[in-house]
């Protein structure tokens, strides 16, 4: 078994917080955004009656200096994923309240869903990477729905579901 980790210290951050407040946190990506999709649409199905709020947060990174770098492949994997629960809900549930943001991640996702490979690479993380001598992590992170593995930030670790 090979394992694929792509390290983001900001979103490891965010993620310990959102747990640490009772949050379930699920580690999504472009390449298991349907797989993950599932597993939220059947934790909300179990909720029976309340009403679950889904949190998607396009982590970003942080420059040397600490502040806030954006990534907008995080902000086409929060769409692709929500893309991928609007998929399995619209007709489950009615018609879906997406906030503000998470339809603008929806919009950014389908301006590239035709050519994700071409978009990361040309992304300023995809670039970095390309020019680190690391192009095949860039043609990885674009492998759409390759996928099953769903991680679960449980104990201080991401585990499978």
């Amino acid at each position: 078994m090979s394992a694929l980790v792509l390290p983001s210290p900001n979103g490891s951050t965010i993620s310990h917080q959102l747990a640490d407040a009772g949050a379930d946190v699920v580690a999504v990506s472009l390449r298991n955004r349907a797989a993950a999709a599932r597993w939220v649409v059947g934790k909300m199905v179990a909720a029976r009656g309340r009403q679950p709020a889904v949190v998607v947060v396009p982590a970003g990174e942080r420059w040397p200096d600490g502040s806030l770098r954006p990534a907008v492949e995080d902000l086409w994997g929060a769409g692709a994923f929500v893309a991928s629960l609007v998929e399995r809900l619209e007709h489950q549930a009615g018609p879906l309240l997406l906030s503000p943001e998470a339809s603008a991640a929806l919009a950014a996702w389908l301006t590239v869903e035709d050519d994700v490979p071409a978009a990361l690479e040309r992304s300023a993380s995809g670039r970095e990477l390309v020019a680190q001598g690391w192009p095949d992590d860039v043609r990885i992170a674009a492998e759409l729905d390759a996928s099953t593995a769903v991680p679960v930030l449980r104990d201080g670790a991401f585990r499978p579901a």
